[in-house]
Order: C-alpha cells, then structure tokens, then sequence
C-alpha cells in the first residue's frame, strides 16, 4: 500500500499543475477579441435572464418560501441520516435501507483532509 504522505504529496502536485494549464488557457482566452465579445454578449443575456427570473419570482413566492422550507428540512435530516449511519456502523451493525421501490441504497463514507493552522 502506498504512503499516505506520497500519496497527499502527489495529488498536490497534480493539482498545481492544473491550476496552471487553466491559468495559462484563461490568458489565452483573454487575449481573443471574438471571446471577449462573446463574453460581454453573455453578460446582457444573463441580465435579461436575471430581469425575467425576477418577475417570475414574484408570482412564486409563496412556492419559493416553501421550497427554502423543504430544503432546509432535507438538509437537516441528511445530517440526522449520515449520523444514524454512522453510529450504526460503529456499533458494528449492517447500514442499509430501502426506497419505495424496493432498491436497496448502503452508506458511502468520504474521509477529506482540512488545513490546519
């Protein structure tokens, strides 16, 4: 099995690396004269886009209300849902569940590293 550390090491340097060649292709893209006009094309749009959106909202607000409700409700038991998982797995128990139609979902656990200062 390969070292945690080389392994963390080389993902950081394949990182930078494309860092790199996407900096080096926004330069490029920056220096074309169709991009940019098709760039500042895109920006009206969007303001158009955004004008709509807007009004449509207005009609929608108390869908809109609701749906901020429903999301913040998902939320909250997607988090009560990966700590149930999680304590079940620690207690040395099998984590699964089932949909209405009778498909069976297991728990996919994620390990990220953060900084630390």
């Amino acid at each position: 099995m390969k070292d945690l550390q080389e392994v963390f090491t080389r993902l950081q340097k394949t990182k930078k690396k494309q860092r790199e060649i996407n900096a080096a292709y926004k330069e490029a893209l920056s220096k074309t004269l169709e991009h940019k006009n098709i760039v500042e094309e895109l920006k009206k749009l969007k303001e158009q886009k955004n004008k709509i959106e807007q009004s449509v909202k207005t009609d929608f607000k108390t869908e809109l209300d609701e749906l901020d409700g429903l999301k913040a409700d998902a939320e909250t038991d997607q988090e009560l849902l990966s700590d149930i998982a999680l304590n079940t797995l620690v207690k040395g128990e099998t984590v699964k569940v089932t949909d209405e139609d009778n498909n069976d979902y297991e728990p996919v656990f994620n390990v990220k590293f953060k900084k630390t200062y």
